[in-house]
């Protein structure tokens, strides 16, 4: 499946402004998928994940954002922000989303369907 394909398939929705976003930091937005933690590098980047680790249900959004990493609150396991893969030893995977920034506003990308 292509990029475009991908884009056409999901549903752009505005998170918040970039202003709300520590640097580096993260914010909880609610959506119509559930809470999605919306991550702020000190260099910038975006990045947005499922609020919730799959280990404890910590919420990530109150994790420590380190690099590119964030760890949980609850008991510190480190996921990579830009796959929302867990960083060895542990193992498992949090939801990514897609999030882009127009002009002062951060927009998330949510699928149209449930994914297989």
């Amino acid at each position: 499946m292509t990029t475009t394909a991908i884009e056409a398939e999901l549903k752009w929705v505005v998170a918040c402004d970039i202003a709300d976003i520590p640097s580096p930091g993260a914010r909880c937005v609610r959506t119509p998928r559930g809470n999605v933690a919306l991550f702020r590098t000190g260099t910038g980047e975006l990045f947005a994940l499922e609020d919730r680790c799959p280990h404890r249900g910590g919420p990530l959004s109150q994790g420590m954002v380190f690099g590119g990493h964030v760890a949980c609150p609850l008991h510190g396991m480190v996921f990579e922000l830009e796959s929302g893969a867990a960083v060895a030893p542990d193992k498992g995977e949090v939801q990514r989303y897609p999030v882009r920034r127009e002009g002062e506003r951060v927009l998330i990308g949510l699928p149209l369907r449930d994914e297989a």
